[in-house]
């Protein structure tokens, strides 16, 4: 069932929340893949109702290319969550319908998370991305919302947010999921020609090298072998590699004991922008 109308789909959650039955939200800006459908399978498995957000959120981007450009496939889309045979609400609003009469971000400070890698090249973003997540989570009301690990630096943003909110939302964060050659899957993929997607296989090898290297050399060395590793490569142009603290996700200079630590990848395969990330200890 699709609900473009914050107050229909109001309605139609009023019971669950009466009975408190468990209400689970995975957002999306659509252009649904495997990825997604993981996300929604565990929210089905935990929670009595799903919401699926469809939106493409107008704040968050920076391009206006890339925002026109951004597949949009909501029949697709419902095919795809229909087929789970599960009791999943779209929401699928137009601008208006969550932003009222002006769609402004408003401004936040996620304590110092919001200025590193995404944050330095992509201007705005996160205050984007928290004002449409503040605006879903007090439209639906979830118990739970479910979240990929392959936008690592958003999830620890998400987790931010709720705290500045105040909003009782358990953030679940879930594992990437990928191609069989390892690319993490993306909406933005289907952008990719098929040469492109062949050779972004790339990315996930050279996190799986710094992976297999990380207690043998430093940072330093680390990020000297990934440039060079990129500037060899014909088809992605890297756009930064960072080392990272996972709780503030400060670039690292060098290792400290007992600090777990992440590699970040932001990559360009022709026009599209792609992202990365790998646990590393």
């Amino acid at each position: 069932m699709i609900f473009h109308e914050q107050q229909l789909l109001d309605k139609e959650l009023d019971p669950y929340r009466v009975l408190k039955k468990k209400v689970g939200l995975v957002p999306t800006m659509g252009a649904l893949h495997e990825g997604h459908l993981a996300l929604v399978k565990k929210s089905v498995a935990e929670n009595e109702i799903t919401v699926v957000s469809i939106f493409v959120n107008p704040t968050q981007f920076d391009n206006s290319k890339d925002l026109q450009k951004y597949p949009r496939t909501l029949d697709e889309d419902s095919k795809l969550l229909r087929s789970l045979n599960a009791k999943i609400l779209i929401y699928a609003p137009q601008p208006d319908d969550l932003y009222g009469n002006k769609v402004v971000s408003k401004r936040y400070s996620f304590g110092g998370l919001e200025k590193q890698m995404e944050g330095k090249f992509r201007s705005g973003h996160f205050d984007g991305v928290g004002t449409v997540l503040n605006l879903l989570f007090r439209a639906i009301r979830p118990d739970q919302a479910y979240f990929g690990e392959k936008d690592f630096q958003q999830l620890q943003i998400v987790r931010k947010l709720v705290e500045i909110e105040k909003l009782p939302i358990n953030i679940v964060g879930c594992p990437i999921y990928r191609e069989p050659h390892g690319l993490a899957m993306s909406s933005r993929n289907k952008r990719l020609s098929q040469v492109e997607f062949d050779k972004a296989g790339f990315i996930f090898e050279t996190l799986q090298w710094v992976r297999s290297n990380f207690s043998d050399k430093s940072i330093p060395e680390l990020q000297k072998i990934v440039q060079q590793k990129f500037k060899e490569n014909n088809y992605l142009e890297l756009e930064y590699f960072e080392i990272a603290n996972i709780k503030n996700l400060i670039p690292a200079k060098r290792k400290r004991k007992r600090n777990k630590y992440r590699a970040f990848i932001a990559a360009f395969a022709g026009e599209v922008r792609l992202i990365d990330n790998m646990a590393l200890n």
